[in-house]
């Protein structure tokens, strides 16, 4: 984790962020930093922030904890190595089995936003596969952490479990169409 004095002033706001190095096996054939890299210096930060509300599951996972249900990002400048980068972690809903959580990624180089990441989380029984509802004293770590409280009817919209149903996988192979 880092101090909170060498914050960059993008990430204002953010309760966790972290300085990550970027490897020189980060990169691909194209020269720049792999997509997959973002995402897993995401994790980093999320596993942070999940800790610090004590939603981070024992290994292996038993009980109540999170699942991914979603995930979006999108690139806003190409990183090369060297460089350092600075990923964040907030919550920014709440719904009643699932929260929203955002992630910006700072390049220390240039100062600039290299990525914005969006996941919908949700809280499962580990043993049924099923979502819960929020315990309230994850749901109060939160509103401590962030230091505000989460009005559902600002922004969360619909319960984000509500839509994580399983897709039916496809049967045979897949074929083009074009």
């Amino acid at each position: 984790m880092s101090n909170s004095s060498d914050r960059p002033s993008l990430l204002n706001g953010f309760p966790i962020f972290t300085d990550i190095s970027v490897l020189w096996g980060d990169e691909d054939a194209f020269g720049h930093v792999n997509n997959a890299a973002y995402l897993r210096w995401c994790d980093t930060a999320r596993v942070e922030y999940l800790r610090r509300i004590g939603l981070f599951p024992q290994l292996p996972p038993q009980g109540i904890g999170p699942i991914i249900a979603s995930q979006t990002c999108h690139y806003r400048r190409q990183l090369t190595y060297p460089d350092t980068v600075v990923v964040s972690a907030r919550v920014t809903a709440i719904g009643k089995s699932s929260f929203r959580m955002q992630h910006w990624i700072v390049s220390r180089a240039s100062g600039e936003l290299a990525a914005e990441v969006e996941c919908a989380m949700v809280t499962v029984d580990y043993s049924t596969g099923k979502s819960v509802p929020m315990p309230a004293d994850i749901r109060q770590a939160i509103v401590h952490l962030e230091g505000r409280t989460f009005d559902k009817r600002a922004g969360a919209g619909p319960d984000i479990a509500a839509a994580a149903k399983p897709v039916p996988r496809p049967q045979g192979r897949a074929q083009l169409v074009s």
